[in-house]
């Protein structure tokens, strides 16, 4: 993929949220920065200068580091595990073995096998695809392709598309980079979102690329579609304006049986269940419901009197809040919801560009999908867009075989 190149320095081991999730994560002003990001993502499709810039979210997994130690200058591979208290960082196959297990360990030693080849500056991160033993052959919408399935999503290039197809067919490995790291100490290394490939050496043994939005010739928004956009914009910030109070209110609180928190997976209760997220009146009744339930059920398990105590004054924190300020939750998963329409509709427009088909397997055989999602990046900031009813709800499900660290 080409294009926009985007960065942003972050924390190392950086963790992005969804875009709507910013109004429980950062409260109002938390709102108001995800209307700047769609604001500023519909300014980048239509062309105009100062938008967002945008990656492409590959399903790949998992997250593969890779790159020099600039404590030593000797070359290593790891996964997020490399910036642990005591950290687990790969140079040889021997330390893969002690580090890790399984699957997991097996492709790290493909990784710390191929990609010195590529001479990597830095460091960088990026999603693994792919090892050999991954890619199959397999007709997929009426082609015969190569195909692989790293996490959710399978991929697949068919031998129509000649010089993708043998790439992948000779690559021992398939990664896209993502992310690029600097620093004079592991531990002081930081992240910039935006990995650019161009001067890593090509090799035959890995198929590797950026993460960059490739601009489509005309995805753009047309008149009536602007029109609405813009109308569910205004929508999402009258709501904001009248349910900041509350938004910024349930914020304060980060215990894990938070308002706040418990908003959050609330409405995951709903993804996971493949349910959209569309009635706020309803759901302002339901999360009470919800909220009461989840506290009254913390303090039925509880065996001592003091434990059953710090629940039921959780409880009554949380009720206090919530009687008074229906209006304000309400208004709240309003805002949450109009935000959502918003991205979905900038969504449609940003799946036009495709460099590798992507399927969801299902029972009948390969239904064609979307890409998993994009990173936008805007005035420091950086979020994540998904369509979380097909793919949050997928992930939540997914049964991975790497996930030893």
């Amino acid at each position: 993929m080409q294009g926009l190149i985007e960065f942003i320095t972050e924390d190392k081991n950086t963790h992005l949220e969804h875009l709507e999730d910013e109004i429980i994560n950062n409260g109002s002003k938390g709102a108001r920065t995800s209307i700047e990001f769609l604001k500023s993502i519909k300014k980048m499709l239509q062309g105009g200068k100062g938008g967002s810039n945008v990656s492409v979210k590959w399903d790949g997994a998992p997250a593969i580091f890779a790159g020099t130690n600039p404590e030593n200058g000797r070359f290593f591979v790891g996964t997020k595990s490399i910036f642990n208290a005591t950290p687990k960082i790969n140079y040889t196959v021997s330390d893969i073995s002690r580090n890790h297990g399984g699957a997991l360990a097996d492709k790290l030693a493909v990784a710390l096998k191929y990609l010195p080849k590529l001479g990597i500056k830095g460091v960088l991160q990026g999603d693994l695809l792919f090892t050999s033993s991954d890619k199959k052959g397999a007709v997929v919408n009426g082609e015969k392709s190569v195909i692989f399935t790293p996490n959710t999503i399978t991929y697949a290039v068919p031998v129509a598309s000649t010089s993708m197809y043998n790439r992948i067919r000779a690559a021992k490995i398939g990664i896209i980079f993502h992310t690029s790291y600097s620093g004079k100490t592991m531990k002081g290394l930081k992240a910039s979102f935006g990995a650019g490939v161009g001067g890593l050496r090509q090799n035959s043994n890995v198929f590797f690329d950026d993460a960059r939005y490739k601009q489509a010739e005309d995805p753009g928004l047309n008149k009536a579609e602007e029109k609405r956009f813009d109308a569910i914009i205004r929508m999402a910030e009258g709501s904001v304006y009248k349910g900041g109070a509350f938004i910024d209110l349930i914020k304060k609180d980060k215990g894990p049986l938070s308002l706040g928190v418990q908003l959050k997976t609330f409405f995951n209760t709903y993804i996971r269940a493949g349910q959209k997220i569309g009635n706020a009146k309803a759901l302002t009744n339901n999360f009470e419901v919800y909220f009461r339930d989840k506290i009254k059920k913390e303090i039925k398990d509880k065996k001592t009197d003091k434990a059953k105590q710090k629940y039921e004054e959780i409880l009554e924190a949380g009720m206090k809040i919530l009687r008074p300020n229906r209006q304000g939750l309400y208004f709240a998963i309003a805002s949450y919801i109009t935000l959502q329409t918003a991205k979905s509709m900038l969504l449609s427009k940003l799946n036009k560009i495709q460099s590798i088909g992507s399927f969801m397997r299902t029972s009948t055989g390969y239904k064609v999908t979307n890409p998993e999602g994009y990173v936008a990046i805007n005035k420091g900031n950086a979020v994540k867009l998904v369509d979380r009813l097909v793919f949050s709800q997928a992930n939540f499900n997914v049964a991975k075989d790497w996930v030893r660290r």
